[in-house]
């Protein structure tokens, strides 16, 4: 672990929720995502994740860095992390709360200026709860928020985040998805990014792409897909 990735284990305070998303308490980053915590206390904490598609409704698609604790250099959607047990990200009205995280690890990870990326062009389509281990270790108990933004945008890779970064048409996803389970070039993708993509994420880029997004929506159903 080094020293970034470590001041954000220790420094930064995960929400613990239930099952049905009620906060129940607060807890390390470094805590939540150990494995025997996760097992032998059940910990579950709030996260999101967003998918940002630019104006020709590509998706843009991040490698995590090396550095990472969990799931290191492997594919995922545009930006994953957590809201902080801090009164701007505990807001439950409008799900203000996560959409000011999700600004906020946009410019962290990503470099996007806050004005690029304003709160109210997020649009939460669903919640889904699952169970990842990384390795031994590490691993991930997260009851997931999934946001769509479309924005163009400039990006500044923060390197201790972010290996790499790129655009995708959804053909260019199925044939990231079919070199990811053919095991080719070394390619791997995280597995919250592959429930979306099983279970979400091609019927909400048509709607996208139909302006009918609003359609989609549910944020009443918690997805139990662990």
């Amino acid at each position: 672990m080094d020293e970034v990735q470590r001041r954000l284990m220790f420094d930064d305070e995960c929400i613990l929720v239930d099952e049905q998303d009620n906060v129940v308490g607060h807890e390390s980053k470094y805590t939540c995502h150990l494995m025997e915590k996760i097992e032998s206390l059940n910990l579950l904490h709030r996260a999101f994740s967003v998918f940002l598609f630019n104006s020709k409704h590509e998706l843009l698609l991040q490698q995590r860095s090396a550095t990472k604790v969990t799931f290191p250099l492997v594919w995922t959607n545009t930006c994953c992390s957590h809201p902080l047990y801090r009164e701007s990200e505990l807001i439950q009205e409008n799900f203000l709360g996560v959409r000011n995280a999700a600004q906020r690890k946009l410019l962290d990870e990503l470099g996007i200026p806050a004005e690029d990326v304003p709160v109210d062009q997020f649009t939460p389509l669903g919640r889904m709860l699952y169970k990842a281990p990384s390795d031994g270790k590490w691993g991930e108990h997260e009851l997931d928020y999934l946001l769509f933004i479309v924005r163009d945008v400039k990006l500044v890779p923060n390197p201790d985040e972010v290996a790499d970064v790129k655009y995708v048409s959804r053909e260019q996803l199925r044939e990231l998805i079919q070199q990811a389970d053919a095991g080719e070039g070394g390619v791997k993708l995280s597995p919250w990014f592959r429930l979306v993509v099983d279970n979400f994420l091609m019927g909400w880029w048509e709607h996208l792409e139909k302006g009918t997004l609003a359609e989609a929506v549910d944020m009443e159903t918690i997805h139990k897909l662990k």
